[in-house]
């Protein structure tokens, strides 16, 4: 052993394995001298580093406070019989407006218009998960399996486009369709039968609304699954290639199993927003079928909010709307959890 490798007193000795142990301190486990670790940098060294991406947040940030959470406040007025017009200003009228504590609760479930207004609700949705929900799916997979990229981005473009259409418009297009004195009807009559309008008839307003929301929304609903897809290793296809593994298998043992994450998110927030079915498509078709088939929630709302002017009691029937809304969210995303998918949080 060479003498340039042993300690020539007790002293070196000691001063060696103290270097060595300050060094071992000081680099942790990253190996670079002098640098602490990411998870032991201060809160003012965080900050600094991330100074410019906070600022970037920061106008995103204020716009979802003043927009989102500062109108929760106001729902302070569903324990009130709250009068806009005692004063000018908002916040002084609801000081000064009289309390009535759960009088306002009292009220909804005793109204017999919330209950139809609430199944309404309930039945649009599962009608929309169950035949809304797996087109943009079905939509995404074919857009897919398509070779040519050039007939790949026209199929694309032409399932985006009523998205952009607003919903007056794409009703309208409904009304020439299948209402009274549409094509529908028109070719009925000039082939001696009768007549018919769908945009009329209270038994099929909520299919037809289905399909509204279909035509409307179901394209731009595939860019989700299209980004997801995207992600997928071609190795995957070809190593079940390899295997033996034709089109559809590929598809239900590579494709499917790299969508279930994206959809399982998805159905977690489509059951959250379950009690929320279209307030200006709803709205517009109101008075051709009357509120006992086209009542939901929101409108239900609306109508005694704005129309009536009964605040206190819209804004209690909101409130039991948005309470029922966070629990459906808990109840699908523990189910989510349950079938071994993250959903909106993990556990």
């Amino acid at each position: 052993m060479s003498h340039s490798t042993v300690p020539r007193s007790r002293a070196e000795a000691d001063t060696t394995a103290k270097t060595q142990v300050t060094s071992g301190d000081a680099t942790g486990s990253t190996g670079s001298p002098g640098k602490r670790p990411p998870d032991k940098l201060s809160l003012r060294l965080r900050f600094r580093r991330d100074r410019v991406l906070l600022l970037m947040t920061l106008p995103a940030v204020v716009l979802v406070l003043l927009f989102n959470y500062v109108p929760i406040l106001g729902n302070v007025v569903a324990f009130q019989d709250y009068d806009p017009y005692i004063s000018e200003n908002g916040i002084v009228s609801i000081l000064n407006s009289p309390w009535v504590g759960v009088e306002n609760f009292q009220r909804i479930f005793e109204d017999s218009a919330f209950w139809q207004a609430l199944e309404n609700t309930l039945v649009l949705f599962f009608l929309q998960l169950v035949l809304f929900f797996p087109i943009p799916v079905l939509l995404a997979l074919l857009i897919n399996s398509v070779v040519r990229p050039r007939v790949r981005a026209i199929a694309q473009a032409v399932l985006y486009l009523p998205h952009f259409f607003s919903w007056v418009l794409v009703i309208a297009v409904f009304q020439q369709l299948l209402g009274g004195a549409g094509l529908l009807s028109t070719l009925l009559r000039d082939h001696g039968y009768d007549g018919l309008s769908v945009m009329t008839d209270p038994e099929t307003f909520k299919f037809l609304v289905t399909a509204q929301t279909v035509w409307k929304d179901a394209g731009w609903g595939i860019i989700v699954f299209l980004a997801a897809l995207a992600a997928v290793s071609p190795d995957l296809y070809e190593a079940a290639a390899m295997d033996g593994a034709n089109r559809w298998r590929r598809m239900w043992h590579v494709t499917l199993p790299a969508l279930r994450p994206v959809i399982a998110l998805l159905l977690v927030l489509r059951v959250g927003d379950a009690l929320t079915v279209g307030f200006e498509q709803i709205l517009l078709q109101r008075d051709a079928v009357g509120p006992g088939a086209a009542e939901v929630l929101d409108t239900f709302v609306w109508w005694n909010g704005v129309r009536n002017q009964d605040f206190g009691y819209a804004a209690a029937a909101g409130l039991v709307k948005g309470v029922v809304s966070i629990g459906l969210v808990l109840a699908a995303n523990k189910v989510a959890h349950l079938m071994g998918e993250q959903g909106v949080y993990k556990k």
